[in-house]
């Protein structure tokens, strides 16, 4: 087989990864992104710490990604989260499982394993061609407007990794999908996924503790109930714990009900205990001092609690203490999806064969978050944007090859 020219679009972690496979087939192989450097929104990830992929066991880890499970379960079999520690191992990035069973670089930065990455492909012979925006696709030929003018490239085929909606400053703007659509290629909307969401505050509590955390918690909805922790904002409320519960939370507001993200501030006590502690308290006691010796709550804590619930009640130990142990935040909106961690929605399934090929564009195939599926942070959403590329990049080497 003579050697076939393959186009990357998309310089993410999702490119670099079918770039890796790819060139290790035969192919020659070139990354084109609209940005003047490489794998941007993955040093913005890394930047507190990249958090690569996560411990726990597989038969969980596969289950994380919702109504895609199962037409991501291929692409995850076939690249494990050990199989993601294993590859940044041989680039000379140990790693480590943190106590949540996420899993780090020693390094913590995404720097060091960014820098390995580009030069291991770059001397395997893949070429990085920056400031080239993807403008259109004619006849399966990907053109470009670049410093220098309009660039049309002549390919065997193309792989777009192209990323979702969310973070576009980084590159992450979606702007391929009307092109895509244009061209009978089937798009569900895209939505914030992984992000914060709006709380009609009073002003003055916003203006005390926007900014705060709120440790060691519960939070209940359609997703279950999890422990963790979230910041109080400005507008509303973010964090890892709000994330977790986001695209129930999204789905329901969607829907138009009403919808509370369900809070329990004292995990660790009680209904009953916590109702006998707030009973002893003296006759006359005040609030703040009932709450910060019978529950322990003070600070952003109890002040949470006093903009959310029925104050007329909260005289009342029973009372009180239900509203500690379920402490509905109503919730207006999520956030916009600029500000967003990950986005939903993307290139559906159906408009995809089992390689990731676009049935409407043969040669033409597709990876990462470009694709209709989501998942929580943790892990899940790199190492799946890793595991669909090398699926698309074996597809598309196999699809070369006749």
């Amino acid at each position: 087989m003579r050697e076939k020219r393959v186009a990357i679009i998309g310089g993410g972690p999702s490119g670099l990864m079918a770039a890796e496979v790819l060139i290790g087939c035969g192919h020659a192989v070139t990354v084109y992104d609209a940005m003047p450097t490489f794998g941007r929104k993955f040093l913005l990830a890394g930047k507190s710490g990249l958090n690569i992929t996560h411990s726990e066991d597989f038969s969980r880890f596969r289950t994380r990604f919702g109504t895609a499970n199962d037409r991501l379960q291929a692409s995850l079999d076939a690249f494990t989260p050990q199989d993601v520690r294993a590859w940044a191992g041989t680039m000379g990035t140990e790693t480590f499982v943190g106590s949540s069973g996420r899993v780090f670089p020693v390094a913590m930065k995404a720097s060091p394993l960014l820098r390995a990455w580009l030069k291991r492909l770059g001397e395997a012979g893949v070429a990085f061609a920056p400031r080239h925006r993807l403008q259109t696709l004619v006849d399966g030929a990907p053109v470009f407007s670049t410093p220098d003018g309009e660039v049309r490239v002549a390919a065997d085929a193309v792989l777009l990794a192209l990323g979702g909606a969310s973070w576009p400053r980084l590159g992450s703007d979606a702007a391929w999908v009307t092109m895509l659509r244009e061209k009978g290629v089937e798009i569900a909307d895209f939505r914030p996924a992984n992000c914060g969401f709006d709380v009609a505050w009073s002003a003055p509590f916003a203006s005390r503790f926007a900014g705060a955390p709120i440790k060691s918690v519960t939070a209940t909805s359609d997703a279950g109930t999890l422990q963790g922790e979230f910041v109080i904002s400005r507008t509303g409320i973010e964090g890892s714990l709000v994330y977790a519960h986001a695209s129930a939370l999204r789905d329901r507001l969607e829907q138009g009900g009403r919808t509370c993200l369900t809070l329990d501030l004292a995990p660790g006590r009680s209904l009953e205990k916590l109702t006998a502690a707030l009973a002893r308290q003296p006759a006359g006691s005040s609030l703040s001092n009932r709450l910060r010796k019978a529950a322990g709550l003070e600070g952003a804590k109890a002040a949470l609690l006093r903009e959310c619930a029925n104050l007329q009640h909260l005289a009342d130990a029973a009372a009180l203490a239900g509203a500690i142990k379920s402490l509905p935040i109503p919730l207006l909106a999520p956030r916009p999806i600029e500000e967003a961690i990950s986005s939903a929605g993307g290139i559906r399934f159906d408009a995809l064969d089992d390689s990731f090929m676009l049935t409407a564009l043969p040669g033409i195939f597709a990876a990462g978050e470009m694709i209709d599926w989501e998942a929580p942070t943790g892990g899940y959403l790199l190492t799946a944007c890793m595991a669909t590329a090398r699926h698309a990049a074996y597809g598309m080497d196999a699809w070369l090859r006749g």
